[in-house]
């Protein structure tokens, strides 16, 4: 009698363990949290920003959600999790991931000279400040072009500005980096950027620029296809980024948040055009930007980031290897970025030092977009940690304030 009581007990407590809810995620503190959806509706409410999602994912599971505002506030229309927003350079870490799955595909190697790719970049120039170009000491490197390393601006610096608008770049193209209006495919756009000089030599500083869209030319040199083909077959696809495209849908159209911009009395509405709204529904669709070309949601962008975090593979789907992401998210230029206690990947900005980007771990990696949106992957807490704006100028302070209070709410 006392065996059969035993086992009906065991029993009743299995099925009880199998009925009882599981338990909530608790490295992250839901109160503490809250104070991050406070910090939201205060700016909306004091008109520093029109809308904005953030979200979190801690082991791939959201831990936070909130869409604040308008994506729309003279249509009426509110932000939505589900908003479609322009992630201008966040749309770097795409093509940087496209590049290195090429590389483990055998079509070409980091330091392979540009020139085998785009024939105007065998010989390249470098534009002293006086204006007056000489000769690149060496050629220019797939490596050079992921850690932003070629000596390659937007072309908006004083001694190349004319030369880069005589030719549709730099101040001809919004702040630099907007080719969503340019009725030509990217690498026509770039064969013409390899005649123009650069403004340092190659390896020698970090220099901020059109390397990434350089890269989007030479994804489809290599791969024999459109570059927007190669992201959807290789990347977007197989992950199931139904959002993450060029350019929107008209049928969508509504679903694309409106730019505003920092002003003397808040966030005010940006103008049609390259340095505002974009042409990102209605423009030719023919300049696959991978460099600031990129439309997507918050989550997309935070499931594409947690294939990273886990090395490359997501849902058995396997887009990289896990050496190639650890090549991608450390550190490969020293200080040549930052002397602070940041570095640069192969796409990617990295944290080496705690403090140098808030409460970051070490190991931790990043960047963000000219339209306000930005991103940090925190392998130490597992975490993917995502915010949607869309401010240009953003002369706000909501990227570090976001950061902190997700920080101060991670109890693990």
């Amino acid at each position: 009698m006392k065996k059969g009581l035993i086992v009906f007990l065991l029993v009743l407590a299995a099925l009880c363990a199998a009925q009882a809810p599981k338990s909530a995620d608790t490295a992250y503190s839901p109160e503490r949290l809250k104070r991050v959806t406070e910090m939201f509706d205060q700016y909306v409410e004091q008109n520093k920003i029109a809308g904005a999602v953030g979200f979190v994912l801690h082991d791939g599971k959201p831990v936070y959600e909130h869409a604040a505002g308008w994506s729309d506030k003279e249509a009426h229309r509110r932000m939505t999790p589900s908003t479609i927003f322009r992630i201008a350079s966040q749309s770097k870490a795409f093509t940087s991931v496209a590049i290195l799955a090429l590389l483990e595909d055998g079509k070409l190697s980091l330091n392979e000279p540009v020139g085998d790719f785009i024939p105007t970049f065998k010989r390249t120039t470098v534009a002293l400040d006086t204006g007056e170009p000489v000769p690149a000491k060496r050629a220019i490197t797939i490596f050079d072009l992921l850690t932003h390393t070629a000596g390659i601006s937007y072309g908006t610096n004083p001694q190349v500005a004319a030369l880069y608008q005589a030719k549709g770049l730099g101040p001809a193209a919004g702040y630099g980096w907007y080719t969503a209006d340019k009725d030509e495919p990217i690498c026509t756009t770039m064969e013409r950027l390899g005649t123009l000089p650069f403004v340092a030599q190659p390896g020698e500083m970090f220099v901020y620029g059109y390397n990434t869209d350089i890269l989007g030319c030479v994804v489809e040199k290599a791969s024999g296809m459109p570059f927007d083909e190669f992201l959807r077959k290789r990347i977007t696809g197989p992950l199931g980024l139904k959002d993450t495209r060029f350019f929107v849908p008209p049928a969508e159209r509504d679903r694309l948040s409106a730019v505003y911009s920092s002003g003397a009395g808040g966030a005010v509405r940006a103008p049609e055009g390259a340095k505002g709204q974009g042409a990102y529904v209605d423009g030719p669709r023919k300049s696959f930007s991978g460099g600031a070309g990129l439309t997507s949601t918050a989550h997309d962008y935070a499931r594409f980031l947690e294939m990273i975090r886990r090395g490359g593979e997501l849902d058995g789907v396997r887009i990289l290897a896990p050496r190639t992401v650890a090549l991608m998210t450390t550190n490969q230029i020293a200080t040549l970025h930052s002397t602070t206690g940041l570095g640069f990947g192969l796409g990617f900005e990295t944290v080496d030092r705690y403090g140098a980007k808030g409460m970051a771990a070490v190991g931790a990696f990043g960047w963000g977009g000219a339209y306000g949106s930005t991103y940090q992957v925190d392998p130490a807490s597992h975490s993917v940690v995502v915010l949607m704006i869309q401010l240009i100028p953003n002369m706000t302070d909501i990227q570090t304030k976001y950061s902190d209070l997700v920080y101060q709410a991670l109890l693990r």
